[in-house]
């Protein structure tokens, strides 16, 4: 029996029994733990579909932000439209921007703890430990945030030696970074790290009109201090408080369809964040274990663009000029505190775990937008508050076999207003949760199905121009039949994930948008969100990690993606449009991600990774498609104690490849403003140089 097999039998004897096998003290393993779990499991032995990108991953892609590494995650996709992807999708599910309209969110982003849904730019990855993607209605655990899934990114805790490093980067596109990290014991119970980094880049577009090269660029800092103190042998308190200056630019569409824009007025993707998170964790005795979080964020942001992406000139007989801008002011504040089982607290002749907790949340979103064709500001207000009874409980049925059940009880209320005269206020009562079943084929494999409902909260639309019957939208529930096998092959030296799903999804939301020329050739967008009948998503995620010699590792990250509507028609001013059978947006139905590492010497690696994409509509309201397409990366790294240097490649062929897109209209003057397709590229070749000093 192998090291893993031993392990794994010994926390299957732990969790039936509550003690130790006479071995288990002699098993030292290398594991990949989930965080988001409530009781921080193995991503080989959690029953769900979960990715972990470590900082070794994180590293060898030399990414800077959460954008940069989503492609190790099956099925998992993002929309840009922004500086950075700043909205996510998982299986298909998930929204793609925000404008006027609130936005319930499909895929939650928690950075330590604090929920950062929608303010994807702070989500850079600096001194970050790993990235968890967590596939599926995270219905008991997370509620109303995770319809589709979760995002959790765990930053480095604090250490009790001393240690701390520096860290520089250099490359094309003027870009640059430099940060670095602290940490060690402040006493003898109290440890601190203290992690601050700054990166920089003119970004990947020319505005030609401007003669500028920055106007998308890239200026973002990111400084986090944590504290960890052991109050007693029983219990611990932790303190997170997180700074994010981002100051991007925003200035990504050309009317020529490269990477030339002929912008007036470029914009701004900024964002200030200042939150905090207090954690505790105590045993208050052998039976029980309390678990509480507090948190709360404060953020502003700017969201702004040349609406014509055009300059005063350009067709001076039909031309149009305009400028959107979005100020928008968020407030959240949350506790989550739960009660678990300790060693002799289990329950049903000590078979099952338990887990019982309250979720309190308090949100306020306040909205200032400028427009050119608005009178005055157009000003807004949103309050959402939830309250959440959520449990869990994991019973042993057999030796090998496992029921883990939860349910989660979420009242949700919103509360909305604008200079529009539009007021309005919902609230309901949401039910979601789950039951799984494991059973370990062997000690080195283990099988599991099962069933979860997840929702998303109705909401209310805001465009004064639209119908009362579409004036609310209802909340949309998420049924989800999963199973999968997770196995360590060869002498634990192959790792693999296996999942397939169905997804049902009831009164779907979906956005719908159109356009409406005005008499001045300028373009009025009508957003809102309606429900579609039904949607149907399934398919099939593939991981694994062969170790194939003591000195190459290859990688494989698969994903097969089937989504469509059924029964969903709306109405616009041209008549109709029925979308019954048609793919859902933003889901590609093929992605893949690979790479192969080897030890050249020692201390000398070189990895070559390759990620790819099928085409996928880039919205509900029009049928413009992506294009499919292959990215290459490569990174060469010399690492010895105390030092590391590395050259990097990313995107090594100069693919242009599109991470958001429009269609069904048109907004160039030079052609009479004919309906045509506009799209933003993501990153050109990017190739630099970092290094990294350890102290």
């Amino acid at each position: 029996m192998n090291t893993r097999q031993n392990a794994q039998l010994s926390l299957l004897i732990l969790a039936i029994t509550g003690t130790t096998s006479t071995y288990a003290d002699d098993v030292q393993l290398d594991t990949v733990v989930v965080e988001a779990d409530f009781r921080q499991t193995d991503v080989q032995q959690i029953p769900e579909a979960v990715t972990v990108v470590g900082s070794k991953q994180i590293e060898a892609r030399s990414a800077e932000h959460l954008e940069q590494v989503l492609s190790f995650a099956p099925n998992v996709n993002f929309s840009s439209g922004a500086s950075r992807g700043r909205y996510f999708q998982i299986r298909g599910i998930g929204e793609r921007s925000q404008f006027v309209d609130p936005v319930n969110p499909s895929v939650g982003l928690m950075i330590d703890g604090i929920d950062m849904t929608g303010l994807g730019a702070a989500a850079t990855l600096f001194d970050v430990q790993q990235v968890e993607v967590l596939r599926g209605p995270q219905g008991t655990r997370f509620g109303a945030n995770a319809l589709a899934g979760m995002i959790n990114v765990r930053s480095n805790d604090p250490s009790k030696e001393s240690e701390g490093y520096i860290k520089a980067r250099a490359g094309n596109y003027d870009s640059y970074g430099l940060g670095g990290a602290v940490s060690g014991g402040l006493a003898d119970n109290l440890q601190g790290r203290l992690a601050v980094q700054g990166f920089q880049s003119d970004g990947y577009l020319d505005n030609t009109y401007l003669n500028r090269d920055d106007t998308n660029k890239l200026d973002e800092i990111i400084a986090r201090g944590k504290l960890a103190y052991q109050l007693n042998n029983d219990t611990d308190l932790g303190l997170t408080y997180l700074y994010a200056d981002i100051d991007n630019g925003y200035d990504a569409f050309s009317l020529d369809k490269n990477r030339n824009t002929l912008s007036d007025q470029p914009g701004r993707d900024s964002q200030d964040t200042q939150a905090v998170a207090l954690t505790v964790d105590s045993r208050l005795n052998n039976d029980v274990q309390l678990q509480a979080e507090l948190t709360g964020s404060w953020n502003d942001s700017e969201y702004s663009y040349d609406e014509d992406w055009a300059y005063v000139g350009i067709a001076p007989d039909s031309e149009y000029s305009s400028f959107d801008q979005y100020l928008r002011d968020y407030q959240r504040t949350s506790a989550d505190i739960r009660f678990l089982s300790g060693p002799t607290g289990r329950l049903i002749n000590n078979s099952s775990d338990w887990v019982a907790g309250i979720y309190i949340m308090q949100r306020n979103e306040d909205l200032k937008r400028n427009y050119t064709y608005l009178s005055a500001p157009f000003t807004s207000s949103l309050e959402s508050q939830a309250v959440a009874f959520y449990g869990e409980l994991s019973s042993d049925i057999s030796v090998s076999t496992r029921i883990i059940s939860g349910l989660r009880f979420e009242h949700w209320g919103n509360d909305y207003q604008d200079n529009n005269g539009i007021n309005g206020n919902t609230a309901e009562g949401l039910i979601g949760g789950k039951i799984t079943i494991e059973t370990l084929l062997s000690p080195s494999q283990m099988l599991y199905g099962s069933l979860a409902r997840g929702y998303k909260a109705g909401g209310i639309n805001t465009d004064p121009d639209i119908s009362e019957d579409n004036r609310e939208f209802d909340t949309e529930f998420n049924n989800t039949a999963e199973v999968g096998l997770k196995s360590s092959l060869l002498d634990d030296e192959l790792t693999t994930r296996i999942a397939a799903f169905y997804i049902q999804r009831k009164n779907q939301q979906v956005k719908s948008s159109y356009a409406i020329q005005n008499d001045d050739n300028s373009l009025t967008f009508q957003d809102y969100l309606a429900n579609a009948a039904e949607g149907r998503n399934y398919g099939v995620e593939l991981e694994s990690d062969w170790n194939i010699t003591p000195s190459l590792n290859w990688a494989v990250s698969y994903g097969y993606l089937k989504t469509e509507f059924i029964d969903y028609q709306y109405q616009t001013d041209d008549g109709e449009v029925n979308k019954d059978g048609r793919a859902q947006a933003h889901a590609p139905e093929n992605s893949l991600a690979t790479s192969l590492t080897t030890q050249l010497l020692n201390g000398l690696s070189l990895r070559i990774e390759s990620e790819a994409k099928d085409t996928f509509y880039f919205s509900d309201s029009h049928d413009e498609k992506s294009k499919a397409y292959v990215l290459w990366h490569a990174r060469l790294a010399y690492d010895s104690n105390n030092y590391a240097v590395a050259l990097y490649g990313r995107n090594l062929t100069n693919r242009d490849y599109e991470v958001r897109g429009f269609g069904g209209f048109g907004n160039d003057p030079r052609n009479g403003y004919a309906n045509d397709r506009y799209v933003q590229y993501g990153e050109p070749r990017l190739v630099g140089i970092e290094g990294t000093y350890r102290f």
